[in-house]
Parts: structure tokens; C-alpha cells; sequence
């Protein structure tokens, strides 16, 4: 297990036409900043909503709306690749009302102890994703047998912890010790917020070699899409580390 949309067994079932055009590092990089911009576009609508809005089901509705719309899409896009073309700026839109509400909400709730969060937020996970890029290209970190079995079993406890802490809090059990401000849960966002940008190898390494065995072009959306879903958690996992940061220095 690693990114579930990109993984060394994403191309596995695609079938390559010998006259059908082929896929490019140049057009995926191209589509998943048009992606980028779209994700930007539509979380400064929910921004300026939340930011201008005194009832909260004014801006709550647009990012439950976004976070189920985001979710149907993102299974559509994952089962059937050929649509990522049509559905992956539509799944961008989506997940941008729920990152623009989030952000908003996070600047607010710690605009006094930590007024940049966002920003610094922001180009943190610009940082991530260009220094896991300068790894992967000068060959620092290579994408091997051990490298892909390290990330399958990091990423499956990661699933299994976040889904055990969802089920425990249905029945009332206090999970503040693993998802407050408190030491060990820093260490665990921290845990978390590392693998996932190390996730990042593996998605710029499938889209390599992905290019390089003549993937069709429609999968440059695919791999765009995949490309954004690391992104957005890798984001969302060092806002959430900033935030506890800025709780514990309360």
C-alpha cells in the first residue's frame, strides 16, 4: 500500500494502444498545476465565505458538500482512470471548499497565538514537496523493494490508527492524549506528516516510469489527481502539527 491512486500497480490493468498518444512528465507536471489552481480558486470562495459569514452553516454546508462530493469522485476517479480527465478539475474545485473552510477556520481559531499558520502552512508543504523532488532526482532517496515495503507498512498503521481513534471516540473514549497538544501527540503528527511527504517519492517515481512505459495522456490527469491527493494531506497533516505546536505553547 502506498498512495492508493499511485503505486507501483497503478498501470497494471491499463491498456496501451499502439497508436494512442502517450503520456509526458512535462503534461503531468502541466495538469496537476492547473489542478493546483483550481484547489486555490475555489478555497478562497469558502475562505472569503467563512471569513464574512456569522452563521457557521453558511460555509459548513460548502465543506461537507466539498468533503462528500470530494469523496465520490475521488472512488470514481481511482476505479475508472479514463474519467480523470473530465472529473479530476471538478474533484480540485470540491476539495478546495473543503481546504479553503479548514484554512479559514485554523487562521481564526489561532490568529492570536500563531497568526501565519496558514502561510507558513503553505510553503512548508511547498518545501516538502520540492526538497522529496531534489531526493528523488539526485537519487538521495531510491525507490526500491525495501523503500516501497517501509511506505506500505507505515501507511497502513497510519490508516489503522486514524480509524481505531475514529471508532474509540463513537464510544466516549477521551483521545486527547493522541490527538491534543500533548507530547506524544506531536510525535505522532510528526511521524505522520513525515511519511506522507515521503509518499511524495513514490508518486513522482510511478509517474516516471509510468511516462517512460507509454502510459496513455488521459493518465496524465490521473496522475495529476494522484499527485493532488498526496499534496492536499501532506498539507493538511502540517497545519494540524502547527496547530498543536501553537497549543502547547498556551
Amino acid at each position: 500500500m502506498a498512495n492508493p491512486v499511485l503505486n507501483n500497480t497503478t498501470f497494471k490493468n491499463i491498456v496501451i494502444e499502439s497508436d494512442a498518444a502517450r503520456m509526458s512528465v512535462k503534461g503531468t507536471v502541466y495538469k496537476s498545476l492547473a489542478l493546483l489552481l483550481m484547489v486555490f480558486a475555489a478555497g478562497a470562495f469558502t475562505w472569503k465565505v467563512v471569513n464574512e459569514s456569522i452563521d457557521p452553516s453558511a460555509y459548513t454546508s460548502w465543506m461537507f458538500g466539498g468533503l462528500i462530493a470530494g469523496f465520490i469522485l475521488a472512488m470514481i476517479i481511482t476505479f475508472k482512470p479514463k474519467a480523470a480527465p473530465y472529473l479530476s478539475p471538478v474533484y480540485a474545485a470540491a476539495e478546495g471548499l473543503v481546504l479553503g473552510s479548514v484554512s479559514a477556520i485554523y487562521n481564526n481559531a489561532f490568529a492570536a497565538t500563531a497568526p501565519n499558520i496558514i502561510i507558513n502552512a503553505v510553503l512548508l508543504t511547498m518545501l516538502c514537496a520540492f526538497i522529496m523532488l531534489i531526493f528523488y532526482r539526485t537519487g538521495f532517496i531510491k525507490v526500491n523493494g525495501t523503500f516501497m515495503r517501509v511506505l506500505s507498512v507505515s501507511l497502513t498503521t497510519i490508516l489503522v490508527f486514524y480509524l481505531g481513534s475514529w471508532i474509540l471516540s463513537l464510544f466516549g473514549v477521551d483521545m486527547t492524549l493522541l490527538h491534543g497538544a500533548t507530547p506524544l501527540s506531536i510525535g505522532i503528527s510528526i511521524i505522520i506528516t513525515a511519511v506522507a511527504a515521503f509518499s511524495l517519492i513514490m508518486d513522482y517515481y510511478t509517474i516516471e516510469q509510468s511516462a517512460n512505459l507509454g502510459a496513455p495522456k488521459y493518465m496524465e490527469w490521473y496522475c495529476a489527481f494522484g499527485f493532488m491527493v498526496t499534496l492536499i494531506w501532506l498539507y493538511l497533516e502540517i497545519l494540524s502539527l502547527l496547530a498543536k505546536f501553537a497549543s502547547s505553547d498556551r
